[in-house]
């Protein structure tokens, strides 16, 4: 067994490296795309509530796999040729964003009401308030939901071996194929997700901490 892992291990660090790129840029691009759709939500105009309320609604109601797959075989379908990363990376973006956006505009909902008037009292202006009153706030409360959907998106991007990216599952998979070892790969594979997505909490509950005692 130990040799069979030592044959294959490039392989399998290869698609881990896949994995972790991607899940990279879509944590980046959700955190971004939901702290704007999120605050939006709360404070834009009502035409662009309502559209981006039907934007995450109906995101958060389809089924990743239809996106994901809307994405990758839509997109060429209308003239727009895309590489199949890029198509895997803007799928789970349009997720990981709707549900972000949620989580921003709860926690920033949640901020008691006085904290808002009593920095209207001391002439805070708009921008001010969010960002020395109720962004500090907010974000000990967003980072545990938050740390959560970045887990859900790790493991979601095994599902791009579905569109043959060649990911840790994507790996995985040809690897156990060939060597008839299913079980001692995938099992490799599975503690590699968990140490990745271990990581990533532990992370997130050192920064929910300092934020906590900060705020």
């Amino acid at each position: 067994m130990l040799d069979l892992l030592l044959q294959n291990s490039h392989l399998i660090w290869r698609g881990l490296s896949v994995t972790l790129e991607t899940s990279a840029w879509v944590i980046v691009a959700a955190s971004i795309g939901g702290l704007f759709t999120g605050i939006m939500l709360l404070y834009g105009p009502l035409p662009l509530r309502l559209l981006i309320r039907a934007y995450v609604d109906t995101v958060r109601g389809i089924p990743l796999l239809v996106l994901i797959f809307s994405v990758f075989y839509g997109l060429p379908a209308m003239g727009m040729q895309i590489s199949a990363f890029v198509a895997a990376v803007l799928a789970l973006s349009i997720f990981g964003t709707a549900h972000v956006s949620e989580v921003v505009r709860g926690a920033v909902d949640s901020i008691p009401d006085g904290q808002t008037e009593a920095a209207k009292a001391i002439g805070l202006t708009f921008y001010k308030r969010l960002r020395y009153v109720i962004f500090p706030q907010a974000l000990a409360r967003a980072i545990p939901p938050w740390t959560n959907t970045a887990v859900e998106l790790v493991k979601a991007s095994s599902l791009l071996a579905l569109v043959s990216i060649i990911d840790l599952l994507y790996s995985t998979e040809q690897i156990a194929a060939r060597t008839r070892e299913p079980l001692l790969f995938y099992g490799v594979a599975a503690i590699l997700y968990f140490s990745v997505n271990y990581s990533l909490s532990l992370v997130g509950a050192r920064v929910e901490k300092k934020f906590r005692y900060s705020s």
